[in-house]
């Protein structure tokens, strides 16, 4: 599992990070909104962790930007702002859960379990839309019942798309975080798999979006 962490007190980010990393999570730190703002772009996470008052860009605006992108992340705000108004316009920009500092670093890890909990986001089984879902670790799609295996390019395909629903993925997006280690695929390639995919789930999931990428489309 991935996190982004926003905080600009460098104690206290190292001090999360490393918690973090004991739990065994993937942990990319940044200490501004605007920094934070350009990586998101660029890598895909799993949940957000949001200090407030950070340089720049803050962390209310930050998730109000990405909300209004319709970009789901689950985030948890961490901040000393603790007035019944400030936890009310951080529920109201989209956030999932609010932890007003000081906090027990135990009860950070509650709070990351409990919103794994609801929004299901250690299962296995991905809903890509009514009566359709894919299973991530044996690859394969349940379509009312019926199992189809996908190869694992198409797979780690789909995949990448259901994590980043609702949101704009390039072909070089795709290319830096499934074959990072390989040789990048050509445009015809990538086309290639998409089309497989729309032949199992249908056309109306995955959008092309002309020079630009692909986008996974769920209500």
């Amino acid at each position: 599992m991935k996190i982004l962490l926003l905080e600009d007190d460098l104690i206290l980010n190292e001090i999360i990070e490393e918690f973090l990393q004991g739990l065994g999570y993937n942990v990319t730190c940044v200490y501004d909104g605007m920094k934070a703002s350009e990586i998101m772009y660029d890598e895909h996470f799993d949940l957000l962790i949001l200090d407030v008052n950070v340089p720049n860009i803050t962390g209310f605006d930050f998730l109000k930007s990405l909300r209004e992108e319709s970009i789901t992340t689950p985030a948890i705000f961490i901040t000393s702002l603790n007035s019944i108004e400030d936890i009310e316009e951080g529920f109201n920009v989209g956030a999932d859960d609010y932890l007003k500092k000081p906090f027990e670093l135990k009860e950070l890890e509650l709070r990351i379990n409990n919103i794994k909990r609801l929004l299901h986001l250690d299962s296995d089984e991905l809903d890509i839309g009514e009566n359709i879902s894919f299973n991530t670790k044996l690859n394969y799609i349940n379509y009312e019942g019926i199992k189809t295996k996908l190869p694992l390019k198409e797979a780690q395909v789909l995949k990448y798309l259901l994590k980043n629903t609702n949101r704009c993925v390039s072909q070089d997006e795709l290319s830096s975080n499934i074959w990072s280690y390989e040789s990048a695929p050509t445009s015809s390639t990538i086309r290639t798999y998409i089309k497989n995919i729309r032949k199992i789930i249908g056309d109306e999931y995955i959008e092309t979006i002309k020079g630009v990428g692909y986008r996974f489309n769920k209500k």
